[in-house]
This record gives C-alpha cells, sequence and structure tokens, in this order.
C-alpha cells in the first residue's frame, strides 16, 4: 500500500507535528507533501529526515518568514500535488490540508487538529488583534475569509472519513462540515515523565504569549493572590505580560524540554486557562502527577477528571480563577501523583499508534469493499 501524508506547513516540532511523526512511525514508506518546508536540520529527525514535496508557496518571496501571508493561495496550491500513485491520503489539517485532490478508488482520511479557527468562530478576534476589523484592508480581508468558508466546505466533500483529535473538534467537525468524526486523541510522551517527585511550593504555567492562552489572566490572578507562580513560555504579549508580574511571580521565558520536564514534576499544580482543541501541556503535567486547574471548556473538559486530576473553572475572569486556585489549597492532599499519572496514560503514543492503525486498517478493508463509510 504506497501513503501519502498532507500537512499545511514543516516549520517546528508542535502538537500537530508530532501527530504527523507518530503517523510516520506507522507508515514508514509514507512520502510528505507540504506547502513549505522550513524545517532546521536539527529537527528533521522527527520527519526521519525525509524530503518534503513542496509547493509554489515555497518558493515565493519572504515565504521562510512570511508563510502564512500566502494564506489567500493555500487552497490553490494544495490543489496542485499530484497524489495519484497513492492508495492512501492521510491528510493532518488545521487549515487546508484536507482540500488535495485525490480519485474515487483512494483513500482519503483526515486527521482534523481544528477547522480552520480564523475563518469561523475566531474570525472576528483575528480581525481585531491584526488590526483589521476597520479600515480599507478590512473589507478585503472579510471577503478573503468568507471565500476560505466557502472552499473550506467544498473541500471537506473529497475527505472519505475524518478523524478528530478530541469530543469538542469533532462537534466542530459536525457543525462546519455536517460530517461524523471518528475520535483518536493525540499521541502524548507521558513516560519522559516521572510522577513520584516531591512537590514544591510554585504553581506552574507553559504556554505560548499569545492572546487565546489567556497567560495575562494567569499571571494576573497570582498577582493578585500573591501565590509564587512560574511561568515557562514567550511570545508577542511578553511585555504585556512581564508589565503586571511582580513577585513571587517568576518569567522564564522559553525553555528546553528538560527543564519543562523538571518544573512539571515539582510544581504544586499546573494553571491552564486557555480554550484548546485538546490541549497537550495539561496531559504532560498529569504525566508528571501535578494536578491541573485549567479553564471548563474545550479539550481540557476530555483530559481532565474533576476533584480527582484537578478542576475546572468556569469563566476566563481572575475571579473564577482564584476561587479555583483557593478551592484547591483547601483541598490538595487529596489529589493522588499515581491516580492523576494513570488518566494521562490513556493518551499515550502507544494508544495513539494502536488505534490509528486500527482504524485505518479497518476503513480501508471497508473501503475495499465497497462499503459506505461513515
Amino acid at each position: 500500500m504506497k501513503v501519502a501524508i498532507a500537512h499545511e506547513w514543516f516549520v517546528s516540532h508542535a502538537g500537530s507535528e508530532k501527530v504527523v511523526e507518530q503517523i510516520l512511525q506507522i507508515y514508514p514508506q509514507a512520502e510528505l507533501y507540504s506547502l513549505v518546508d522550513f524545517l532546521p536540520a536539527e529537527l528533521r529527525y522527527f520527519i526521519q529526515h525525509k524530503p518534503v514535496n513542496t509547493s509554489f508557496i515555497q518558493k515565493l518571496p519572504l515565504a521562510a518568514k512570511k508563510f502564512r501571508q500566502y494564506l489567500p493561495l493555500m487552497p490553490l496550491a494544495i490543489e496542485q500535488f499530484d497524489l495519484s500513485a497513492y492508495d492512501l491520503v492521510i491528510s493532518s489539517n488545521h487549515a487546508v490540508a484536507k482540500g488535495v485532490l485525490t480519485r474515487p478508488d483512494q483513500l482519503h482520511i483526515s486527521y482534523v487538529h481544528t477547522p480552520i479557527r480564523y475563518a469561523w468562530d475566531l474570525q472576528h478576534q483575528y480581525l481585531q488583534q491584526a488590526g483589521l476589523n476597520k479600515g480599507l484592508k478590512s473589507p478585503l480581508t472579510r471577503l478573503i475569509l468568507h471565500y476560505l468558508r466557502l472552499w473550506d466546505v467544498a473541500s471537506a466533500n473529497r475527505v472519505d472519513c475524518f478523524v478528530a483529535n478530541s469530543r469538542y473538534i469533532a462537534r466542530r467537525i459536525w457543525r462546519t462540515y455536517r460530517r461524523p468524526a471518528k475520535v483518536i486523541y493525540p499521541p502524548v510522551n507521558v513516560h519522559r515523565f516521572r510522577p513520584d517527585l516531591p512537590r514544591e511550593d510554585f504553581y506552574l504555567s507553559v504556554s505560548r504569549f499569545v492572546p487565546y492562552k489567556r497567560v495575562d489572566l494567569t499571571v494576573q490572578t497570582f498577582a493578585q493572590l500573591g501565590l509564587p507562580l512560574v511561568v515557562i513560555g514567550d511570545g508577542p504579549q511578553r511585555q504585556q505580560v512581564e508589565a503586571i508580574a511582580r513577585p513571587p511571580i517568576q518569567l522564564l521565558g522559553a525553555q528546553p524540554d528538560s527543564v519543562v520536564t523538571d518544573y512539571m514534576q515539582r510544581c504544586r499544580a499546573f494553571i491552564f486557562p486557555a480554550e484548546e482543541d485538546f490541549g497537550i501541556t495539561p496531559v504532560e503535567a498529569q504525566a508528571a502527577g501535578a494536578p491541573v486547574i485549567a479553564y471548563g471548556r474545550g479539550g481540557a473538559t476530555e483530559t481532565v477528571i474533576p476533584d480527582k486530576t484537578g478542576l475546572l473553572f468556569a469563566q476566563q475572569t481572575t475571579a473564577s480563577l482564584a476561587e479555583a486556585v483557593k478551592t484547591f489549597e483547601q483541598m490538595r492532599s487529596r489529589f493522588s501523583p499515581p491516580q492523576i499519572r494513570q488518566n494521562a496514560e490513556r493518551f499515550s503514543i502507544e494508544r495513539f499508534q494502536q488505534d490509528f492503525q486500527a482504524f485505518v486498517a479497518a476503513t480501508y478493508l471497508k473501503f475495499q469493499q465497497g462499503d459506505v463509510l461513515e
């Protein structure tokens, strides 16, 4: 069986790339397709140093740093890949990858991290943050996003089966495309963490400093509470967060995985105020035996068990988060690191490989027999 994997862009080793990494472990003979490939040499190990077939966007001016600005061209670019030689096409989609063209006798399975957020439920937030909610560029940008929505729905018909990374995303797939999706949680390297180290007197947040991650909410809340907080990460909102941070809050900036692992294994609890599609860091924290205090929407509701592996707070406000932290302070002795770790193991790499391989095999057999796929 000849296999092709289509992914939007290879520039880092983040959550969606870790899914591709494990799909490649299952199908090491697969060939890779991506709009652009700007992976540095030290990260090419996770794609097994394979060559990547790229689109014309790879060669456009300033593409290495500004490729996202070519968003209007991405639907056209993804359609130019000739995948006719493959039996199975797997797209890893959070923007346009599912739009690849295939024949009726090819099986196309799309693993969806999210439908294209800035064209759907985050459009107004995206326009505001980019300064495009008014002015001369606003009507053009809105027209482009309208076109993307039309193309996004139309291209969903090119997919034989959808796989969602959470029930939350499965609901969004249904709402956007009116298509069912099999839920297979993404792989998390739970074995890199030890849950048996002594817990210390600080809370932890690990995040990119971008608006929807709500690092500002975490820092503001802990500044009011006067509790020790360590924040690992960096991003465009760094100065804004620094302006409201004060002792005993520590901002460590971006750190290597070894440092993140060490802090997760020692923190009193992990703070996660974002509404995420899945959210890998709360699972990693639980693998390290740390309770998680998370916003009660999105993927965290599927990975955190209230009162057993953490707490969920109802609103993205300082009052709601502060109340959850105070509740945790009163009951933190009830949380069992072994039990928390056991919950995290539901999301292991081995479980992902087994579930994904079994789903593809069963689906391919049905497809070959001419059965109707759901």
